[in-house]
């Protein structure tokens, strides 16, 4: 979301249109119910954008009434011009919704519009202050020095992802079973094999494990898990891994346990930026973001975990020592400065 925000402050921009604080989707899998001003400062966020782009909290009344007209970019392919494309449907409707095209090249805009997305993403979008407060008081309880770890297995992930796996437990598989539905079907045969060995399957917590030893990471690590209720067999990483600490375990008070899982999500996304490290099982968008703001920053020691090179060597037959060697061969360069690819790197060095 907070992603498609940024993109949303640069198309109206581009556009020169007015931009109206978006209302979150609820999202069923997570009972999710929290929206925009729960998460950031909206006061704040206009002050801020002043100058760039004009906000407004809500519609005029004159069109508060109409339903949008909606314009999907988002399967757009090569690239994608705003002005040409969305321009005339604004001009005619006067009133839009879009969804933002993950094609589109932000390093093209011009320096106008990119002053405006930088300024948004960079400088203008912080959290509530109620929820900075709770994300410091989280920060303070994490033993020091810690890694942050954004873990992905959790049974919608696994579902959407359409991989089979084996060694399971049984109330993990009867997870992924009723989170896939009929059109989220596995992939099966030569087909899955192929679709594993491009690295599309999500780590297991234990392959996770033995990729951070592969690294040199040792098991006496403070690690705080940055994941999402529902993450499934835990314990392959846990067992390893002794020092891992959650957000529910530190936080406990009845503010905590109240929390939508957008605001939990905050929470991992502050702690991440601010970690002493930050380690990525997936290449979503919170970690590209969390990336792409620890290297504006100047943090050091951010690493994605190859899924790809973690399939092919598996799939030669390469297990122990020699997994682990490879492996490190082909991390060793990479936990190096963060490179965010939600912004272009040029983005972290535009001044304003």
């Amino acid at each position: 979301m907070r992603r498609d925000f940024c993109d949303g402050v640069g198309i109206a921009r581009l556009l020169n249109a007015t931009l109206v604080l978006p209302k979150f989707e609820v999202a069923a899998y997570w009972n999710e119910s929290s929206g925009f001003a729960d998460v950031f400062d909206v006061n704040y966020f206009i002050k801020q954008m002043s100058g760039f782009v004009k906000v407004v909290r809500e519609l005029p009344p004159e069109i508060s009434s109409k339903e949008p007209f909606r314009v999907d970019c988002s399967k757009r392919k090569g690239q994608f011009d705003y002005i040409e494309s969305v321009l005339p449907s604004l001009l005619k409707h006067h009133y839009i919704s879009i969804t933002p095209a993950m094609s589109q090249r932000r390093d093209r805009y011009p320096q106008y519009a990119k002053a405006a997305l930088c300024q948004g993403c960079y400088s203008a979008l912080r959290l509530t202050k109620s929820l900075e407060k709770k994300a410091n008081e989280l920060l303070e309880a994490i033993p020091k020095p810690f890694l942050a770890l954004h873990l992905r297995f959790e049974p919608d992930m696994v579902a959407y992802s359409q991989c089979q796996y084996s060694g399971l437990s049984p109330t993990s598989i009867e997870a992924i079973e009723a989170a896939r539905g009929d059109d989220r079907k596995p992939w099966t045969g030569e087909a899955a094999r192929i679709w594993r060995k491009r690295g599309k399957c999500p780590l297991i917590p234990n392959e996770t494990a033995f990729i951070l030893q592969a690294i040199s990471v040792p098991t006496n690590t403070n690690i705080y898990l940055a994941a999402g209720d529902g993450l499934m067999e835990i314990e392959g990483l846990t067992s390893i891994y002794t020092n891992v600490v959650t957000k529910s375990a530190l936080l406990s008070g009845e503010d905590f346990k109240s929390m939508h899982g957008n605001t939990k999500a905050a929470l991992d996304y502050y702690v991440s930026i601010n970690s002493d490290s930050y380690v990525a099982t997936y290449f979503g968008n919170m970690d590209k973001m969390v990336a792409a703001m620890r290297a504006f920053k100047g943090l050091y020691k951010t690493l994605f975990l190859s899924r790809r090179a973690f399939s092919e060597f598996t799939s030669e037959g390469l297990e122990g020592k020699q997994l682990m060697k490879a492996l490190w061969k082909v991390h060793k360069e990479d936990f190096v400065m963060g490179r965010g690819s939600a912004l272009p790197d040029c983005f972290c060095e535009f001044k304003l």
